[in-house]
Order: structure tokens, then C-alpha cells, then sequence
């Protein structure tokens, strides 16, 4: 069955941008089976499937990687149309740099918008999670005694531009302390709720926070703040391609995230999503010629630009759709279901993320009983060649775990198994 699986996946794999980079032939899964690029349509979601999809990604010899919401891989295919793309600019600088890409921009943005069920017009192409929420935290003309809400969680990007831009203005920064482990939704929302004032003007929040993996209910806090007249803006760092978002129905006015985690694109390349009745409150940080734009492209008017990663987001979200968004939605969750029933009923073991799948999904966070995370970390990294990221803010004192595409389930046993010798 997995060579079955193996024959039909290079036989028929994936697109390039936009249908108009067709490799003739392509890295090699393995040493005997090479990889052309064609739609792969396929309704089998088995473990031999997903064993080659793992073939795709190719890291350090002996390493086993549980660290991608720190920075994810690219697969095959995005490196090496990217670097077709590399190639194709230095043989033309000027004519590609100005111009001569504009077509396959907007297909990229187009896909881009396709995959979080949005508008074209909805979406810049940035460069990560922390350009997009300076970009938010810039743009409001807050008045001093205005409030905005960060739970006590938010990543250092993601407050840090409001410290910079507004705290520094008189503005309050309101910091409520979420649960860590809550065991309902309406435990975290009750958070948001009792933290509103009529002085609120802003919640900014983590769609996943990147602590211990727990979900944050941004819809439900979403509608409570539009009915105050309170903007929500969404860091989407840890969530953009672990499961189907669609951003309308998450009902945020803004949402930003790094491809180059759970999209696996180039490094450096990021999403911006505005609600287009929210875009009239955004200014662009940086101004060039055609910052007068009206459209949501004068947030990304850099002028020079590396477009060799710009188009190869749209290569990884061929990657993305060709392998299904349903399907990854899918097994983001399996494997985490899976990794759960291994350690959950060890008493050496304590799960610092909610169980619940509307709250936790693709990482987990997971303590080892009266050990130190840096021990377990380094035990993990040196004996078992196993890289993870330690936790200790919150009182997690665990290892942050995350669940990948390329993640198998023989690569859970090991790392179960690892986690077991090292609690001893």
C-alpha cells in the first residue's frame, strides 16, 4: 500500500503559480522516484499518504522536527520554483523587478484570497505577523484615556507596536489574564468581556497563542465587540493553514500572519487581510510613489521588493490547496487526537493546552512531571534528535509541540517514547 501511494503521488503532484511553472522534472522523492508537476486529485487520506507527503520536506540528517509554529519548512516544490524565479529576475533585473511580475502578483493575491474565502481587494502581501501589527497599531489616531485590550498572552510582536505607537501617547494598554487550560469557549470570552470599557477602542488578539497552542474564540469576541464599536485585530501567526479559515465568518477586521510557518512559503512573506468597510483606517508604514493608492495595495508599496518569495507563496498555496485545505483541517486534528491518547492517562505527564478541539488544535504544550522544560528540551535535541520549544512563561514549564503536515505517526511513537525515557 505505501508504494502504491508513493507511485501515484510523483506521478501526478502539484501546479505551479498560476498553471505557469511546469518543471519537466522535479527533485526526487527519494533516490528512484522523480516528481512531476500535475494536480493531485485524490480523495485517500492514509498514513501512507501523509508518508509521502513527508518526502516533500527535506531537513538535517537525524533530525526530527516538533518545532514548526517557531518557522516551518518549504517543501520541494516551493524551493525550487522560487529559486526559478530567482534566476528568471537576475537574468532581467529591471524588467521583472517593475512590472513584468504585475499579472502573477495579483494571481498570488488572488490565491491568497481564495483560500480565506475573502476578496482579492481584502488582501496585501506583506512580510510576516509583526510588519501587519505595526501596521494596525500605527494606523489608529487613539486619543489618550483611549483603551485597547491584549490578554496576557499576546506575543511580544503583537504588543510591542501598540507599546511603541499609542502606550507612548497616553493610551491604555488593558491587560486581562487569560485561563490556561480553560475547559469551554465562554470561559475565554468572559475574559474579553469583563475587560471592555466604554473607553475600549481596539481588541488585538492571537487567533492561537503561542504559549501552549490555545485557540481564541475571535468570532464570538468579534460580534460582542461590533456591537460596542470596538475593531478587532486578529495575529493569525499560528493558525494561517493549520485548519480552513474563513476570515469573514471569523468576523475580525483585521488578520495578519507569516506564510513561512504553517504555509510553508518562503521565508519572509506574509498575509494582510482588511475587511474593506475597516481599510480606511490603515496607513501604510512606508510611503513611495503611489502611496495615493486607494486600494489595499498601498500597504505593500515597497517599491523594491524580494518577488521571487512573493510569487512563491503562491507556489505553497498550490502545495496547500492541491493536498486539500479540508484534508489538512483534518489532520491537524488527528494528529493531535493521536499525540493526546499516547500521554494523557501517563501520570509523568501533564498537558498544559486545552483539550477541547474548539480551544487547542495542531500544537500542544506538555509537561514532564517534575522535570525542567530546559532539561527536557535539551535531553530531547541532543539525545533524541528531536527539536521542540521549551515553555516556561504561565507556569507551563513544558515543551511546545507542533503537529505539521510532514508530522507522522511513526514520528509521534518516537517522540512519545523519547518523552518517556527522559521522565524516567
Amino acid at each position: 500500500m505505501k508504494n502504491h501511494y508513493r507511485r501515484s503521488f510523483v506521478k501526478s503532484l502539484f501546479t505551479g503559480v498560476a498553471g505557469t511553472v511546469l518543471l519537466p522534472s522535479y527533485t526526487t522523492m527519494d533516490n528512484d522516484a522523480p516528481v512531476y508537476p500535475a494536480d493531485l486529485k485524490t480523495d485517500e487520506d492514509t498514513e501512507a499518504f501523509w508518508e509521502a507527503i513527508k518526502k516533500q520536506f527535506v531537513f538535517a540528517p537525524g533530525l526530527h522536527y516538533f518545532n514548526n509554529a517557531s518557522l516551518g519548512p518549504s517543501p520541494k516544490m516551493v524551493q525550487e520554483e522560487s529559486e526559478k524565479f530567482r534566476k528568471t529576475l537576475d537574468g532581467f533585473p529591471s524588467k521583472y523587478m517593475w512590472g513584468g511580475w504585475n499579472e502573477e502578483k495579483e494571481e498570488v493575491r488572488q490565491k491568497v484570497a481564495d483560500m480565506f474565502s475573502v476578496s482579492a481587494e481584502e488582501i496585501a502581501l506583506i512580510h510576516n505577523t509583526t510588519e501587519g501589527m505595526n501596521l494596525i497599531a500605527r494606523s489608529f489616531d487613539l486619543q489618550p484615556g483611549d483603551e485597547v485590550i491584549l490578554a496576557d498572552h499576546e506575543h511580544a510582536s503583537g504588543t510591542i507596536p501598540w507599546e511603541a505607537w499609542q502606550e507612548s501617547r497616553g493610551i491604555k494598554l488593558v491587560r486581562p489574564v487569560l485561563p490556561v487550560v480553560p475547559k469551554t469557549v465562554e470561559e475565554v470570552v468572559a475574559v474579553y468581556e469583563k475587560a471592555i470599557t466604554p473607553k475600549t477602542r481596539v481588541i488585538s488578539m492571537c487567533h492561537i497563542v503561542n504559549t501552549n497552542g490555545m485557540i481564541l474564540p475571535v468570532k464570538e469576541v468579534s460580534e460582542m465587540a461590533h456591537q460596542k464599536g470596538i475593531f478587532v485585530a486578529v495575529d493569525g501567526a499560528q493558525s494561517a493553514g493549520m485548519f480552513t479559515i474563513d476570515l469573514h465568518d471569523l468576523k475580525c477586521d483585521f488578520y495578519t500572519a507569516s506564510a513561512h510557518k504553517w504555509l510553508f512559503s518562503p521565508k519572509g512573506i506574509g498575509v494582510f487581510y482588511a475587511k474593506k468597510e475597516s481599510q480606511a483606517y490603515l496607513k501604510p508604514l512606508m510611503v513611495a510613489r503611489g502611496h495615493k493608492d486607494t486600494s489595499i495595495r498601498r500597504l505593500e508599496n515597497y517599491n523594491t521588493r524580494n518577488l521571487p518569495e512573493v510569487l512563491g507563496l503562491g507556489s505553497a498555496v498550490d502545495f496547500h490547496q492541491n493536498i486539500g485545505a479540508d484534508k489538512i483541517h483534518k489532520r491537524s486534528y488527528e494528529l493531535k487526537a493521536y499525540f493526546r491518547s499516547k500521554v494523557e492517562n501517563n501520570p509523568k505527564f501533564r498537558l498544559k493546552t486545552p483539550a477541547d478541539d474548539r480551544l487547542s488544535g495542531a500544537i500542544q504544550t506538555l509537561e514532564v512531571v517534575d522535570k525542567n522544560v530546559s532539561d527536557v528540551k535539551r535531553q530531547l535535541s541532543e539525545v533524541y534528535g528531536i527539536d521542540t520549544r521549551p515553555m516556561s512563561n504561565f507556569g507551563l514549564n513544558g515543551v511546545r509541540i507542533s503537529f505539521a503536515i510532514y508530522i507522522t505517526k511513526k514520528d509521534i511513537d518516537r517522540l512519545v517514547n523519547a518523552l518517556e525515557k527522559i521522565a524516567g
